[in-house]
């Protein structure tokens, strides 16, 4: 059995009804962070678009990383990444799943009910899922599904958050009033590391609605 106790870092939150999708974005924080293992980007949660009683999960971590950068980015063995899940309504989480990278692969533990809550996190028990984490070289992305049907990804991929920050800056000083349609992405021809999970809903106890939030820890 497995028992590795950690301590939180950084954390970001979103909120998940029914189908839909909400999502948390988190680009160019304090030098204090910003670069580091722990620097949360963005935080999706979604209805599988090909299975109905799936949803998925994604974390994505050292942003604005460039096509050199990202070839020599990898995940940290002392990071965990960790979505917590409150089914009950009460912002407490009733389930985690927690990632942990080691030598290569992207181990996957839950969901399960966590020892603690809060700030501190433990990790044990043997991994739900485990999967190669897809080098920045490959053709296809690497992924695996367990026995539970969680289908696993970890690995660099292109930003998908949108942000036109030229015209957000126009807007915000009063030099524009709106956006324009498409705009510019100025997060294009940068990649993030990703933790991509679908799994069924079955997993999660829920009646309909969750919370969904994510925290990046280092061990203690």
């Amino acid at each position: 059995m497995k028992k590795t106790r950690m301590v939180a870092a950084l954390s970001a939150a979103a909120l998940l009804l029914g189908g839909g999708i909400l999502w948390a974005s988190d680009h160019g924080d304090a030098p204090a962070v910003s670069g580091k293992s722990t620097d949360i980007t963005d935080l999706y949660v979604y209805q599988s678009p090909v299975n109905a009683d799936k949803m998925v999960f994604t974390a994505n971590v050292q942003g604005l990383l460039s096509p050199t950068a990202t070839k020599t980015a990898g995940f940290d063995e002392n990071t965990l990444i960790e979505f917590k899940i409150d089914n009950t309504g009460d912002n407490v989480e009733d389930l985690v799943i927690q990632c942990v990278y080691k030598a290569g692969k992207m181990y996957i533990y839950g969901p399960y009910k966590p020892k603690g809550t809060g700030t501190t996190s433990t990790i044990t028990g043997n991994a739900s899922a485990v999967v190669d984490v897809t080098p920045y070289s490959a053709t296809a992305p690497v992924v695996t599904t367990s026995a539970n049907g969680i289908t696993a990804f970890a690995g660099p991929r292109d930003d998908p958050f949108f942000f036109d920050i030229g015209a957000y800056v126009k807007v915000v000083t009063g030099a524009a009033n709106s956006f324009s349609n498409p705009g510019s992405d100025s997060l294009a021809g940068t990649n993030v590391l990703s933790v991509v999970l679908e799994l069924p809903k079955s997993l999660l106890n829920s009646t309909g609605k969750i919370n969904v939030w994510l925290d990046t820890k280092t061990k203690n």
